[in-house]
């Protein structure tokens, strides 16, 4: 092929014009950046400065119409699967509240403003004003890349982004259909209701269940990013057939999928890092090689519009920011953030722009003009929410560097012992999701041998590739240690000593003959060879398809040195699997386990049952289903908490939960004084204490032994007797 073919403008060649966008891709953030000018805003100039009303090195061919659909979809997936669920459900009224907030005041303003400064009819005024109304969350990036996706402004933003787009979409189909037939039917309205309530239902119901079977039997990792883009994709394809928009579907895939996909996890690490690499930028680029700059020079009458336009859309955006701020008391950052993600015109603007036109509802000034319009919104959204998100972000940062609350949770330090390549990456997994995100510290990897067999010495090696495999997923520095040492145990205590780790996590021992213990010897001689938090870990099944967490907690636990320390972990734990927590603790116990879970802001859901004595601990073991993580907090034979029923805890758990998810946990004692944890009156408990569930979860029991009592007998009846 001759370089001229190759060369020819507007680039033909694929190979050409992918590394063109991945040359804007790397250079745009660069040199942007050194103007003061956020990167995404300087994606949508490159665009328009590459593209056909630039200097046309590119086309906006059917690529950039398949990448940059598969970016939008991209981007309102990712603003709903980093989003803190127990945060959403907290925040849903108040976003609900905004999104009719930021729809409305638009709307109105929209549709009395074109009719008085354009003079068109009532209907191609309400089409214009759903392009005040309708947004995108254009600089939702901004917001990831301050870690900031938790925030209540942004929660509260992200979810009045879907009740804004939603009621303008409903407005635009509305307005094209009179144009189309000439009248209003209320039977489309409630057509679409149903659709919606049947679509939502079945995704809602599906989707786990198909999820969790999927995540247990294929761990790998490629396999599982490439399944959640198909189930995103399912999602905004069903949502299209019912006539909504397929941005509504991907957002509410990543609402359905949340909690699937912990924060701090291999899996979405690489969701975070595709979508931000290669799709959301090149639907950035795709954005502004459909404006034309070109058309200021058309008259001062699509210099007005657009002025007119611009102004109206954003200050009715900061209307009902401002309006929100004061109704629920958020700071100014919260508003400027609000108003930053809430202004942002693209993907259901543009639809508007086109419908319109293509109908006649809009002249050609008024859709250049909305062009423009679309360019100085993602402009000041972008502007608006880099500002407003660096100002929180240091807020948090001086708050963090404080000198420490006394008695808060102390950051985990762990050292990770393996041995077996084929529990290595979850038990390493387990331990980073009890870490708190915002710890950087690097873990400890170790694989103690006590001979030089070159078998014992390769699997010991695997194992720790494999544990190091899992924390670099998350971007987590660690420490591999291969250590030789007679006694096994001397080689884990010395090693936690050199590096000061606090936290000591341990695969739980398999019992080899009838004779062994439950524990092992090895785990016998490190809890009575240290005072460090021991944790032992079990898992069949992978922990991020746990439904709930049974928590068992021994009397006067409270006392020890190690409490808030396994409270935290446990918090940490629940926090990045959005799932519930149920504690069976004595009376005088939980009002301090609430008060470690208020104190430290673990945004979970926590019930609690009364644990009496051991007995009480048989009956709620008939509640730990297969797809539950039960915890059990331990005592050491010297410490405040134990007692002679404690003796028997091994022998017990080996008796009765031999197929059960398992946790062991042995808090530090004797360790640095710390304050007892300040506890909460239990007439006046935090509002994330869920009410009582029992009820419930028995008669979720009872039906699931049902359901897998059928299929055994189904399958036993499909079998083929003797002949």
């Amino acid at each position: 092929m001759s370089i001229a073919a190759i060369f020819s403008f507007p680039l033909q060649q694929p190979v050409a014009i992918f590394l063109l966008v991945l040359v804007i891709i790397l250079l745009s953030p660069l040199v942007f950046k050194a103007l003061k000018i956020p990167h995404i805003v300087g994606m949508i100039i490159a665009g328009m400065a590459v593209g056909p009303h630039g200097i046309n090195l590119l086309a906006r061919d059917a690529s950039f119409e398949i990448f940059g659909q598969v970016g939008i979809l991209y981007l309102m997936f990712l603003a709903s699967v980093e989003i803190d669920m127990f945060n959403l459900k907290l925040n849903a009224r108040k976003g609900l509240v905004f999104g009719l907030l930021t729809f409305a005041i638009p709307m109105a303003a929209g549709i009395v403003g074109s009719v008085l400064a354009f003079g068109v009819g009532w209907l191609s005024a309400a089409l214009i004003a759903s392009m005040y109304a309708s947004h995108t969350l254009i600089s939702y990036p901004i917001i990831n890349r301050f870690g900031l996706q938790n925030s209540k402004s942004v929660v509260i933003a992200v979810s009045a982004t879907i009740i804004a787009v939603l009621l303008a979409l409903v407005v635009l189909a509305e307005v094209v259909a009179i144009k189309t037939e000439g009248s209003f039917r209320w039977t489309d309205i409630v057509k679409l209701m149903v659709l919606m309530v049947l679509y939502a239902v079945s995704v809602g119901f599906a989707f786990p269940w198909l999820t969790r079977w999927f995540f247990r039997k294929v761990a790998d990792n490629v396999t599982q990013f490439i399944y959640v883009l198909a189930m995103v994709f399912v999602a905004s394809l069903l949502a299209q057939l019912i006539g909504l928009e397929p941005i509504l579907g991907a957002f509410y895939a990543g609402l359905v999928l949340n909690r699937f996909i912990p924060s701090r996890s291999s899996l979405m690490n690489r969701i975070e890092f595709v979508g931000n690499a290669i799709f959301i930028p090149y639907f950035l680029i795709g954005v502004g090689m459909l404006i034309d700059i070109h058309v200021i020079t058309g008259g001062f009458n699509v210099v007005k519009t657009a002025v007119i336009m611009t102004a109206t859309a954003l200050v009715c955006k900061w209307m009902a920011a401002f309006i929100a701020q004061r109704m629920f008391g958020l700071s100014s950052d919260g508003r400027r953030i609000m108003f930053g993600l809430t202004s942002g015109k693209a993907a259901a603007t543009i639809a508007a722009v086109m419908v319109g036109y293509s109908n006649g509802l809009i002249d050609e000034d008024i859709m250049n003009g909305a062009v423009l319009m679309i360019l100085a919104c993602c402009a000041v959204a972008s502007i608006t929410t880099e500002r407003a998100a660096r100002n929180r972000r240091m807020h948090i940062q001086e708050s963090e560097m404080k000198p420490g609350r006394q008695g808060s949770v102390r950051a985990a330090r762990q050292l990770v012992a393996v041995a077996n390549p084929i529990t290595a990456e979850g038990i390493m997994k387990l331990a980073i999701l009890m870490r708190h995100p915002s710890n950087r510290m690097p873990m400890t990897a170790l694989f103690v041998r006590n001979n030089d067999d070159p078998a014992n010495r390769a699997v010991g090696e695997s194992a720790l590739r494999e544990a190091i495999k899992a924390a670099a997923s998350v971007d987590l520095k660690v420490n591999d240690v291969e250590r030789y040492d007679v006694n096994i145990v001397s080689g884990i205590i010395n090693v936690a000593k050199e590096r000061d780790a606090n936290d000591i996590v341990i695969g739980l021992h398999r019992r080899s003959n009838i004779v062994d213990t439950f524990y092992g010897s090895l785990i016998e001689g490190l809890l009575g060879s240290t005072n460090k938090m021991v944790v032992m870990a079990r898992c069949f099944i992978p922990v991020n398809t746990v439904r709930s967490l049974m928590v068992i907690v021994p009397p006067k636990a409270e006392y020890e040195t190690g409490f808030r320390e396994w409270v935290g972990r446990i918090g940490n734990l629940a926090s990045q699997l959005g799932c519930r927590v149920n504690f069976l603790a004595d009376n005088a116990t939980i009002p301090y386990i609430q008060g470690v879970i208020s104190t430290e802001k673990y945004n979970i859901r926590h019930h609690y049952e009364i644990f009496r004595s051991w007995d009480d601990f048989l009956i709620f073991s008939n509640l730990v289903l297969e797809d539950d993580l039960m915890i059990v907090v331990g005592a050491r034979r010297t410490s405040i908490s134990y007692s002679s029923e404690l003796a028997q805890l091994p022998s017990f758990l080996g008796k009765y939960f031999k197929r059960q998810n398992l946790v062991v946990i042995y808090p530090e004692q004797f360790g640095d004084a710390v304050d007892m944890p300040t506890p909460i009156d239990p007439l006046s408990q935090a509002s994330s204490t869920a009410p009582s569930s029992l009820l419930l979860r028995r008669l979720r029991i009872s039906f699931h032994r049902r359901f897998r009592m059928t299929q055994h007998q189904k399958s036993r009846t499909s079998v083929p007797g003797p002949s």
